[in-house]
């Protein structure tokens, strides 16, 4: 059996890493930090942001809803209140489709070299 690539997760993630997943500013995702109370990262002794993996799936929502449907700030906030969890289960269906999107343009791309 061939040896398969595990995909490596990190614990926690700095500021700097999240703002360029999410190609915008540091300040920007301190500003969402101070705005949204589902963004709770951790703080190391130095007073360094530390992002959960479940923060970054937070981050996506916000993302989505501020910047990709061009909802307020206090619009998103009221949203979030009443659709969380909504939200979260269409940010895990978009991922997947994208993941299966990009296998499967990889996918043709080896079909058309062969």
């Amino acid at each position: 059996m061939p040896y398969k690539e595990r995909e490596i997760k990190k614990l926690y993630y700095t500021i700097g890493e999240v703002a360029e997943m999410f190609n915008v500013s540091t300040s920007h995702i301190r500003f969402w930090e101070k705005e949204f109370d589902i963004l709770q990262p951790k703080k190391n002794k130095k007073g360094n942001r530390l992002f959960s993996p479940e923060d970054i799936e937070n981050l996506k929502i916000i993302y989505h809803l501020v910047k990709e449907k061009g909802y307020t700030l206090q619009g998103a906030k009221d949203y979030l209140r009443g659709n969380k969890n909504i939200e979260a289960d269409k940010q895990q269906v978009i991922e997947s489709l994208s993941n299966l999107k990009s296998f499967l343009l990889k996918l043709g791309d080896e079909l058309k070299g062969s």
